[in-house]
């Protein structure tokens, strides 16, 4: 006989109780509106398409409806379309329906469109203060003399905590049968009794001014390494394209921070899906130092970010009937979110079907398929629309430039300054090339470009004019031209031109051209800001920026300004178009 204490003898009709009910459960449907009894409900993943990734075997995620494949905006965001104007113009024609959805502009952007200064009579450049500063690859105490030229450069800075400033990758002038690329730590030096000095850098030695000129620059402090990434097939040369399957290495490489600090490296060589792709690689798995570097905070040791792509990863672009043979400047960028989107191409009114498109990321380089919000109106000026009796400014083509980088539109140093959605927005670099009667590049015009930081991540502005740094200047114009913003220049020229006549050439004793074109490949937050390594892709408007300059294919250069400067004097997006079915 089996004797239980008076207090357990219900153990046995609650166990069975129990099992009846779990059988019950597992055997019906129960509402979502009853509570589990699991004591840790898993979170439930957000609204949308979920699909492991194992199962996307055609590098393109299943959509239930691509007539809806795009972020909405929501309620309240950064631009929207102004209803409340589209209601009172009901009865007007479509066109007037359409640009009357102007935007309605958050007082957090106002920065945006103020114009410190007017442009370039001529050239209709703004011209900063800011001077283009020269980058050496040549290390201190080389004995073996250099060959070598190096151009094409992109850099980021290193951590605050780092003994060297930043890091840079340039490509090396080939014969054209292969690509070569090298990296390095350097230090910034500044001229004596420059107002170039910033806090931490040191000034140069008679050795540095023979490789840097006498503005003081950007110079390697370690022998340039050789970067090397595994070789990559390629899919689908054809006809002009055919000589580029053999050719080894790669080229156009861009290094930028992701939004959680990861250093990356973006490539173009052959790709699987076509000629040539994007790649993705951490820059930790082809230069290991930056590993202990990364994490070594003094503040907040650990193992640094986690690597997203340790082996080398290409981009996608879906669908497939949007690929072409050659893809290039493509961007990324990082919402607070965590999540990652690759931006390919920015408005072209020229050709509505290659308009502005970007993607979700959804890991192993796979994306989604393009996301803008179909309602926005394109932001980059029709060129068709310049004035054709100006050769000058006739038959630009507009593409990507640099990465992007995260902003928050107020000053570091104002206390009152808090991060927020509404004070938020990437920007970025695009170009307005154009050629000359060979049709090879005559110029690059330097553009920014600012978009929203949540979603639909729509285009908010663009700059008015092609910015110009203060020794900069524009192929295609006189020298006098190109310096009639300078006050210094236009005395020399006033007094010229008295004793020679209003229509002498230029004169002797003004400025010359400082360089036949000059192209942005990249930017990046200045070294010394006392940051985490998580917080590398964003800065506030007094926050410097560098910026990594190529000149002439044959050289390469940086630059040094404040953000606020860098994203004045924009023209607002037109926002959403204002349609009724909408």
């Amino acid at each position: 006989m089996i004797y239980l204490p008076s207090s357990r003898r219900h153990l046995l009709s609650a166990a069975a109780i129990l099992t009846l009910i779990l059988l019950w459960r597992s055997s019906s449907t129960v509402p979502t509106t009853l509570p589990s009894f699991v004591l840790h409900q898993p979170t439930p993943p957000p609204r949308g398409v979920h699909v492991p990734l194992t199962d996307l075997k055609h590098q393109i995620p299943p959509l239930l409806n691509t007539s809806s494949n795009h972020l909405s905006p929501p309620t309240r965001y950064l631009y929207s379309g102004n209803t409340n104007k589209l209601a009172k113009v009901a009865n007007t024609t479509s066109e007037e329906r359409l640009w009357a959805s102007r935007p309605i502009l958050n007082p957090h952007l106002d920065v945006l469109w103020h114009c410190p200064s007017p442009a370039n009579k001529f050239t209709n450049h703004i011209r900063l203060h800011s001077v283009v500063q020269n980058i050496s690859q040549i290390p201190p105490y080389s004995n073996k003399p250099e060959t070598r030229v190096f151009w094409n450069p992109t850099v980021i800075s290193l951590p605050y905590w780092s003994e060297n400033q930043y890091l840079v990758v340039s490509r090396i002038v080939t014969d054209g049968n292969h690509q070569e690329n090298v990296i390095c730590e350097a230090n910034v030096c500044y001229a004596e009794s420059s107002e170039l000095a910033r806090p931490g850098e040191k000034p140069c030695t008679k050795e540095d001014f023979k490789q840097v000129g006498p503005a003081g620059g950007l110079r390697c402090v370690t022998p340039p390494e050789r970067l090397s990434v595994p070789p990559t097939p390629a899919e689908h040369c054809e006809g002009k394209f055919t000589a580029y399957v053999d050719i080894p290495g790669f080229h156009d490489p861009r290094i930028f921070y992701s939004g959680t600090g990861e250093p990356l490296m973006m490539v173009n060589t052959q790709s699987r899906y076509a000629c040539f792709g994007l790649w993705l690689i951490d820059l930790r798995s082809v230069y290991p130092r930056l590993s202990g570097l990364l994490s070594s905070s003094p503040n907040h040791p650990s193992l640094g970010p986690l690597k997203s792509y340790p082996t080398l990863t290409e981009l996608t672009r879906n669908p497939p009937s949007t690929r072409a043979p050659i893809e290039k400047n493509w961007m990324l960028f990082y919402p607070e979110s965590g999540e990652s989107f690759v931006h390919y191409d920015i408005s072209n009114p020229k050709y509505p079907s290659k308009g502005r498109a970007f993607a979700k990321v959804v890991g192993d380089g796979l994306t989604t398929a393009n996301l803008t919000d179909p309602a926005e109106l394109p932001c980059i000026p029709d060129l068709s629309e310049e004035d054709k009796t100006d050769q000058n400014k006739h038959n630009g083509t507009w593409h990507q430039a640099t990465n992007s980088l995260r902003l928050i539109l107020c000053s570091r140093s104002d206390e009152s300054c808090k991060p927020s959605e509404h004070n938020t927005v990437f920007f970025a670099i695009v170009h307005r090339k154009h050629p000359n009667w060979l049709k090879l590049p005559l110029r690059y015009e330097r553009y920014f470009i600012v978009w929203a930081a949540t979603p639909p991540y729509s285009m908010l502005g663009i700059s008015q004019h092609p910015i110009l740094m203060a020794n900069e200047t524009a192929s295609g114009w006189a020298r006098h031209q190109n310096w009639d913003d300078d006050p210094s220049n236009a005395a020399v020229v006033a007094e010229h031109q008295s004793k020679h006549g209003a229509n002498s050439t230029d004169p002797h004793g003004g400025k010359e051209y400082w360089a036949y074109f000059t192209y942005t490949v990249s930017i990046a937050w200045a070294w010394g800001r006392k940051v985490e390594i998580d917080e590398m892709n964003v800065g506030y408007l007094d926050d410097e920026v560098v910026l990594a300059i190529g000149i002439d294919d044959k050289g390469q250069g940086m630059a040094r300004v404040k953000a606020g400067e860098l994203i004045q004097c924009l023209r607002a997006c037109p926002g959403r178009e204002a349609r009724e079915d909408w």
